[in-house]
């Protein structure tokens, strides 16, 4: 496997090769890996994400999966890089993290099969594909608002090539504690599916990057917290919550809100078989408990 990151290097966006704990440029410069300040290692015309995929994920929301994969996406100005902050705006109570695998596309793809797929696959890297809940209530199904805001597709640290990406553990942590814990096997459909399956009608291009879908225990996060996804392999993107200075502006669009849906996806889709009603609003003592859950 070999290991690519893209960094400043004295100012300048560069493509740097990982050898033990420092990062070389092709033309001989290095730093450590420490000191360096990250960009995303990739370049995407688009960033295409799978609803729901692992198992776990599905038992949570007490449903069943469909018969094939549905699929929103997330605009390439939501993309930032390993140590970034990711902003939650002012205003807002339910920004949920969401440990992935990214998978990055090498070359030109289009119709292809399952087992053709891992030939225009580059690599891949570790992800968080964080929602900000407020604003479930809107934007069906593309979830546009919900995941396409500044920030909220962190990617990292590097781009990872010729790594195997089954039965692989992926793990979500919290200002150090676990949060998700799963394994890339529970995944209905692996990365080869689903590269094969968008490609039957969208053409894959060089850096485009897929998300594959995240195990269950995804939770409201708070700014603060520092957030880490480790997969198997790939290393550990780590990205701190901060508030954004200012609030959603109110006289344009939906407005953030505390709603049964808000709460129920935020909180694993399980909040209503709890037999509580959800909280009237962020100042309540019954979000504040539940959040420290």
């Amino acid at each position: 496997m070999t290991e690519y990151r893209k960094i400043l290097l004295e100012g300048y966006p560069t493509v740097v090769q990982r050898q033990g704990d420092n990062l070389i440029s092709d033309d001989g410069r290095q730093v450590a890996i420490d000191d360096a300040v990250h960009l995303a290692p990739v370049e995407p015309k688009k960033i295409v994400c799978v609803h729901l995929n692992y198992k776990s994920r599905v038992d949570e929301f007490m449903t069943k999966l469909p018969a094939t994969p549905t699929y929103f996406h997330k605009p390439i100005t939501a993309l930032c890089g390993h140590k970034a902050n990711v902003v939650r705006p002012k205003g807002c109570d339910w920004l949920n993290y969401e440990g992935e695998i990214a998978i990055v596309i090498g070359r030109h793809c289009r119709n292809i099969s399952q087992e053709e797929a891992g030939d225009y696959i580059a690599g891949y890297a570790v992800s968080n594909d964080y929602g900000l809940h407020d604003f479930r209530d809107t934007d069906a199904g593309s979830m546009l608002r919900v995941k396409g805001a500044d920030t909220l597709c962190p990617v990292g640290p590097a781009l990872v090539t010729d790594w195997d990406f089954r039965n692989k553990s992926i793990r979500t942590l919290v200002n150090g504690v676990v949060k998700q814990d799963g394994n890339t096997n529970e995944m209905q459909w692996d990365m080869h599916y689903l590269v094969a399956d968008i490609a039957r009608t969208i053409t894959l291009q060089p850096g485009d990057i897929l998300l594959s879908g995240t195990p269950a225990n995804s939770r409201p996060v708070q700014p603060g917290d520092v957030v880490t996804v480790e997969v198997e392999g790939l290393g550990a993107l780590t990205n701190t919550v901060v508030e954004g200075p200012t609030a959603v502006r109110t006289d344009v669009g939906h407005q953030p809100m505390t709603t049964e849906e808000v709460v129920s996806t935020a909180m694993g889709g399980e909040w209503e078989f709890r037999g509580i009603r959800a909280p009237r609003g962020p100042g309540s003592a019954h979000y504040k408990s539940t959040l420290e859950e």
